[in-house]
């Protein structure tokens, strides 16, 4: 268990405790992680991590009836947004929300 604590820690670089200017989404940006939100399993996903402290994919394929080659896809979708980042830990890899990007685009979902 401490390993994968490590593993967060890195991950996610103190994720919530960064003091920093909020930037602003352009429209693409938005428009990217509105689309990566607009699948059910990847909901699942993020509503999971954000439960948890961080996660490894076979902690994420245990929670979803879906293979894991499938929730690997549906993790790049949401690295390729921004709202998950990943690190490799030798055969695995720890996952966790950037709550920096998560934070700003529920703002910007609150100024529509």
């Amino acid at each position: 268990m401490e390993k994968i604590k490590n593993a967060i820690s890195g991950c996610c670089g103190g994720v919530g405790g960064n003091e920093k200017a909020t930037p602003v989404f352009d429209t693409d940006r938005l428009a990217a992680v509105c689309k990566a939100l607009g699948h059910p399993a990847r909901l699942a996903i993020v509503r999971h991590l954000k439960s948890v402290e961080g996660c490894v994919c076979g902690g994420i394929v245990d929670v979803l009836p879906l293979a894991q080659s499938t929730v690997s896809q549906h993790l790049k979708v949401l690295r390729d947004c921004g709202l998950v980042q990943g690190r490799i830990e030798g055969p695995r890899t720890c996952y966790c929300l950037d709550d920096d990007v998560l934070q700003i685009f529920k703002g910007q979902i609150a100024d529509l």
